[in-house]
């Protein structure tokens, strides 16, 4: 007998807000939870215990709020949108912007342990140099794996914002890293 493919994220998200079925939203949280980890682990620097703080406060906020997701986007762009309020609400009750904290790096940086730790360090010190807006979309659209108008649809910005952002960032981090080709 052939085994049952896994139910899609709507499917879940229905069994969840429908039936009250808290396993149904487990699921949807081990699926998202790597994806939400790493974009809050880039927006917040690499401070992995705040990364850590900002994820369980998306997923309450996304239990919480389950019944209002209205299927228009991909769950993962809801929840991408959720967990980006969260670390957003974060630094304006501390507030910080990432123009103050400019200077510090993360001593553990990035998912990937192939690349070697000083080149992380100097990506994520390129990145921390970037704008609100440019760290926002490539946080998204690579980190994330949105499309460019998923990202701008989560981050409630045009279209052509995002494209800019991410040209413009592109760019910079080119710039910073000393490398010619993205």
């Amino acid at each position: 007998m052939p085994a049952r493919p896994e139910p899609a994220d709507t499917e879940l998200v229905l069994a969840a807000v429908a039936h009250g079925d808290p396993g149904a939203f487990a699921r949807l949280v081990e699926r998202h939870q790597s994806m939400v980890r790493s974009v809050l682990r880039r927006m917040a620097k690499g401070d992995h215990a705040l990364a850590d703080d900002l994820a369980q406060e998306t997923f309450l906020l996304a239990w919480r709020n389950l019944a209002a997701f209205r299927h228009d986007a991909r769950f993962s762009t809801w929840l991408y949108r959720i967990a980006l309020n969260a670390w957003l609400t974060h630094a304006r009750k501390r507030r910080e912007s990432l123009q103050d904290d400019l200077d510090e790096v993360a001593a553990e940086a990035g998912p990937d342990p192939a690349t070697p730790l000083a080149d992380r360090v100097d990506l994520e010190r390129a990145i921390a140099c970037l704008s609100d807006g440019e760290r926002a979309a490539i946080a998204a659209c690579y980190y994330a794996d949105l499309s460019h108008e998923e990202a701008a649809a989560a981050l409630g910005m045009p279209l052509g914002t995002v494209k800019t952002h991410i040209l413009r960032a592109k760019a910079k981090l080119r710039a910073r890293l000393g490398k010619e080709e993205p």
